[in-house]
């Protein structure tokens, strides 16, 4: 049986996909979903497809290990940055970064790595006449040291910076948790982020 290639976008983001190494079971399902996604679909980008489509998001860090999260208005929890992308857009890397900047303000965002940070498919609940969906979610990890320049944007209420150990309380789900634990090994191995911890003193927002 002769396999026929993907377009470029979907082939670009189907060889990342595959590259990845789960650190899970349930990463590993999400990872195998995405992939039998994009073979099914070739509206997995954007955000036309009803069933559900690839999305980028950002866990940003400041040198002194914090994560940025904000109160999302519709879905009323703390998450991190991220959403669609755009149609032109076939890196999730490209949209965790637009999304981190446009609804954080944050303009210094450099990735710790160009590789996905984690893998995750959650479901969004129907709104309006917006179906229930699945969220097929690319994670990284960015650093920032301009913590102090981060403003609110109209899709979320607050936006806020948490130590790690101020997390336990805000309700994450196990896959974010995951991820947090991920990205902050990733960002204790970068040698300038992690011997400018220790003189960070920007105030909290």
């Amino acid at each position: 049986m002769t396999t026929l290639p993907l377009p470029d976008g979907r082939a670009t983001l189907r060889s990342l996909i595959a590259a990845h190494v789960p650190a899970d079971a349930a990463e590993a399902r999400d990872q195998a979903a995405m992939l039998a996604f994009i073979d099914a679909h070739a509206d997995c980008l954007g955000r036309t497809n009803p069933l559900g489509h690839f999305t980028g998001s950002a866990l940003v860090f400041d040198p002194a290990g914090r994560l940025l999260l904000l109160w999302h208005r519709k879905l009323e929890r703390w998450l991190q940055p991220g959403g669609h992308s755009e149609p032109e857009e076939h890196d999730p890397l490209e949209t965790a970064r637009r999304e981190a900047h446009e609804e954080t303000g944050l303009t210094d965002l450099t990735p710790l790595s160009a590789l996905p940070l984690d893998l995750d498919i959650h479901r969004i609940p129907g709104r309006g006449d917006e179906p229930a969906h699945d969220h097929l979610d690319v994670r990284y990890a960015l650093l920032t040291r301009q913590p102090e320049a981060a403003t609110v944007s109209v899709e979320s209420r607050a936006l806020q910076w948490f130590a790690v150990e101020e997390l336990g309380g805000l309700g994450l789900d196990a896959a974010l948790w995951r991820a947090v634990e991920k990205g902050r090994r990733c960002l204790a191995a970068q040698p300038t982020a992690s011997s400018s911890s220790s003189s960070s003193s920007s105030p909290r927002m």
